[in-house]
């Protein structure tokens, strides 16, 4: 699966460093027409529902559910018990109900569908809902009833699913974990059953990924420190436990796909086969970097043997990101699209999992819930397929700016002291047009940004020396220049 840089900020609010970092996010969010603040007809309508949500008749308050979240999060779409099942397992995803409170049309609906999804940004977010809803009533925060599509997914002993089915039922969630904290009660013996079948079944999955042909790129964390008067910027490993945790998500999402497709109406996330041109540009890369790849490994294979800590080949992880441009969403009904599948994932994929932050999980979830229950699937929801993928493809184009704006303006920040200074890096992209210009990775502080030569081809996947030329927070740019090729 596709994964992108996450960008997590340390800060001490009212320091000088935090109250430009800001005004910098401030001025990013009106180039791009963004706000997290709601018009007050839909912060009143938000108001009313949290009030009176539609609940459901079934109620599994039994089961001691759990969320895992990075720290401080407030918007917490799933929640997960495990159990044993024989030689199998049974997963039970709770999913926040986001359609118990909204009604098609009505004032926070209608803004939704403007949003489109929830925008990251240091220390803040524009959110889909307003936090009436999606920070309180319809999150699933620890010690609170709550209305849910909750998902049942049986799986056999070696992690192959065999068995889903969802319907609306309440939940509660027994624990509000981080991913520190449940890694940490994994080390020490402290988790509970749920946490301790997560680390058998999350290895599982990654394996029946492996096997299916599909693929994660092993991007780490950027975290931002910006204490006092300086900005600094290091890469955060990812833990074992968040990867196990999205394969659960991943598991709800191969599920409703399965639903959808069998069904012949649905919403599919997609991605198209990599362009056999940027596979064969990705083999030259990983010759000019130093890394074997034999001729009879599949990249999906290969960018599995990659080490990230290693600097060549995290430059390989870097350059491996072209494979996955292109995803979108296709919305159908009576006719399988042309192209279903998720080539990343080697299968139908849909979102479903992720309601508070994502526009098109919530007609997802309609869709599965409506067809393991036997009934029709609702009118609002077939009559908003056709035009969905358009609006979700403009909310993330706008959402990739956006997180790429914060993370150009970040790394600007760090760095606007330091010109004139020679790092030490590794040119990760070369462009085909133009030699003399590319990128480069520098590795303390760790940025990846533009890098051009005077008049010489720039070496792709060698060590270098580079000047920094340009720190411009205001532009959210920053730029170097080659000055030696390392020894």
């Amino acid at each position: 699966m596709p994964s992108n840089r996450v960008l997590r900020v340390r800060s001490d609010d009212g320091s000088v460093s935090a109250d430009r970092l800001n005004e910098a996010v401030q001025r990013l969010r009106d180039e791009l027409g963004v706000t997290p603040d709601f018009p007050p007809e839909v912060e009143q309508a938000a108001v009313e529902a949290a009030r009176a949500p539609r609940l459901p008749e079934l109620d599994r308050t039994d089961l001691p559910m759990l969320t895992i979240d990075p720290e401080g999060s407030r918007d917490l779409d799933q929640a997960m018990h495990l159990e044993r099942d024989g030689d199998g397992f049974v997963v039970h995803y709770a999913i926040a109900d986001v359609a118990a409170f909204v009604s098609p049309g009505d004032p926070v609906d209608i803004e939704a569908n403007l949003r489109g999804e929830t925008l990251y940004a240091p220390g803040s977010r524009v959110p889909l809902h307003p936090p009436a809803l999606s920070e309180d009533a319809a999150s699933l925060l620890p010690d609170q009833v709550r209305p849910s599509l909750l998902w049942t997914i049986r799986l056999d002993a070696e992690g192959e699913g065999v068995d889903v089915t969802v319907e609306r039922a309440l939940v509660r969630s027994t624990a509000q974990l981080t991913y520190e904290q449940a890694q940490a009660m994994l080390a020490d013996g402290s988790a509970p059953e749920t946490l301790r079948l997560l680390a058998e079944v999350g290895p599982l999955r990654v394996q029946r990924e492996a096997a299916r042909g599909g693929v994660s790129l092993p991007l780490p964390e950027q975290e931002v420190d910006v204490r006092g008067e300086h900005w600094h910027l290091t890469f955060r490993d990812r833990l074992p436990i968040e990867e196990w945790n999205a394969q659960i998500s991943l598991l709800s999402g191969f599920g409703a796909a399965d639903l959808m497709v069998y069904a012949r109406v649905g919403l599919l996330r997609t991605l198209p086969p990599p362009d056999p041109r940027d596979v064969q540009r990705l083999h030259r890369t990983a010759r000019a970097l130093g890394i074997a790849w034999p001729a009879e490994m599949l990249y999906p294979d290969f960018i599995r043997s990659l080490d990230p800590t290693l600097p060549a080949h995290a430059a390989m992880v870097d350059a491996s990101t072209r494979l996955l441009r292109g995803s979108g969403y296709v919305g159908f009904d009576g006719e399988l699209p042309e192209q279903p599948l998720h080539a990343a994932l080697a299968a139908e994929y849909a979102h479903v999992t992720a309601p508070l932050r994502r526009l098109g999980d919530r007609y997802a979830g309609e869709i599965c819930v409506a067809l393991c229950a036997g009934t029709a699937v609702p009118d609002w929801v077939l009559q908003a397929l056709p035009g969905l993928p358009a609006t979700l493809k403009s909310s993330a184009q706008k959402a990739s700016s956006y997180e790429r704006g914060v993370l150009d303006l970040v790394e600007a920040g760090v760095l606007e002291e330091r010109i004139g200074e020679v790092f030490p890096g590794v040119v990760v992209d070369v462009d085909e047009k133009d030699p003399t210009r590319g990128s480069v990775v520098v590795q303390e502080p760790a940025v990846d940004a533009r890098v051009s030569s005077n008049g010489v081809d720039l070496p792709l996947g060698t060590d270098v020396q580079v000047r920094l030329v340009t720190a411009d927070v205001q532009e959210r740019r920053v730029a170097f220049e080659l000055v030696a090729q390392s020894d």
